[in-house]
């Protein structure tokens, strides 16, 4: 693909299979959802959303605005859509916000978002982390790093990331529209105290083709430090996917973030 989207074939007919469109969390790379290529292996193709900053894309400059990002992604995932492959779009966290305006621009058959509160609780959201050290070593405590164990670069590398991503968070405004015309599934942590229950249930919604609340044990990042379980919810949705009628190609939707 192109720059904002990475993917790991695992075999010559994966370009044939349904696609699944990985958008990790904040201060995040793609390359985490390489080790779901062998799980999926013959149901899916995986792609990662690769924002600029991180792994192979660390000197790019990150995009003015939010809308800037989801645009850019809806670019290059269109040509999936327009060759009438079955298309899965699965966001953790800040990803997911960033996969249901994607969700907005190129309808997938399903959305799936994990420890992501609902649009329209987003206002503000990741303040604390660009203006409040404590409440950065707060977000380090709950991905299970310690600061204290990371040595100097690395946490400066960590912390510049989540600052970007943050900032770019604080330009999303959400704008209500028509709901998606696909299901949404939101998964959640039982011990999540970055996503409250009803920030979850936001979700219902954005959706009028039905909407699924699945929960785990664990805390904000727990549904991907564990994935046996969202990779077998994964794998249903993509081979029930690839059982329907291809769809036809969505036209290009206005932008819808400020």
């Amino acid at each position: 693909m192109g720059s904002w989207i990475s993917t790991w074939p695992a075999g010559p007919g994966d370009a044939d299979l349904p696609a699944l469109l990985c958008l990790p969390p904040a201060g995040a790379g793609c390359q985490q959802f390489r080790a779901w290529t062998p799980a999926l292996a013959g149901v899916a193709q995986v792609y990662g959303v690769q924002l600029p900053g991180r792994e192979n894309r660390w000197r790019e400059p990150m995009p003015d605005t939010f809308g800037e990002a989801v645009e850019a992604i809806a670019a290059e995932l269109r040509p999936i859509a327009a060759a009438g492959r079955r298309l899965v779009v699965f966001g953790h966290s800040f990803g997911g916000l960033l996969g249901y305006e994607v969700a907005r621009r190129v309808t997938p058959d399903a959305l799936v978002v994990s420890a992501c509160r609902a649009p329209g609780h987003w206002t503000g959201a990741g303040r604390g982390i660009v203006d409040d050290d404590e409440e950065l070593d707060k977000l380090f405590d709950t991905a299970g790093l310690d600061p204290a164990f990371l040595d100097e670069d690395t946490r400066a590398l960590m912390v510049e990331m989540l600052r970007k991503d943050a900032r770019l968070s604080l330009s999303y405004t959400h704008v209500p529209g028509g709901p998606l015309p696909v299901p949404v599934h939101t998964w959640g942590a039982d011990g999540d105290e970055t996503v409250t229950a009803q920030e979850l249930a936001g979700w219902a919604a954005v959706t009028t083709a039905g909407f699924h609340v699945h929960r785990v044990q664990g805390g904000h990042h727990a549904v991907l430090r564990r994935p046996e379980p969202l990779l077998e919810h994964l794998t249903a949705l993509l081979s029930e996917s690839a059982d329907r009628p291809a769809r036809p190609e969505q036209p290009a939707r206005p932008a819808r973030t400020a």
